[in-house]
């Protein structure tokens, strides 16, 4: 497994375990994994930073009608929100990529 397909999952993992085991860090832990897939591979295609931007933003909106569903609603909406959080980590990172770029950009060979 490439580290493009571990941290995703490892994200997945984690909002999932934060949902039955309280801890007060989770947002922070969950950011942390967004931002240091963010770093770690940065991505080049400017419509899959868009795609993660909007995602970052429209998760915890889709999130908010699952807890109609009986039972495990709220269970769904909690996992969808923590995911979202470190998707909204990997966002920031390529926001910070960008500006990087814009601001020091790469020297002509």
């Amino acid at each position: 497994m490439s580290f493009n397909q571990i941290m995703p999952a490892l994200g997945i993992l984690v909002a999932i375990i934060s949902v039955f085991v309280p801890l007060e860090w989770w947002p922070l832990i969950l950011l942390a994994i967004g931002l240091v897939q963010g770093f770690g591979a940065p991505e080049e295609d400017p419509t899959t930073i868009l795609m993660v931007v909007v995602a970052a933003v429209a998760f915890p909106t889709i999130a908010n009608s699952l807890d109609a569903i009986p039972v495990v609603g709220g269970y769904l909406n909690t996992i969808i929100d923590h995911f979202a959080i470190a998707i909204g980590g990997y966002a920031i990172a390529h926001l910070v990529w960008d500006l990087k770029n814009r601001i020091m950009p790469a020297a002509a060979d």
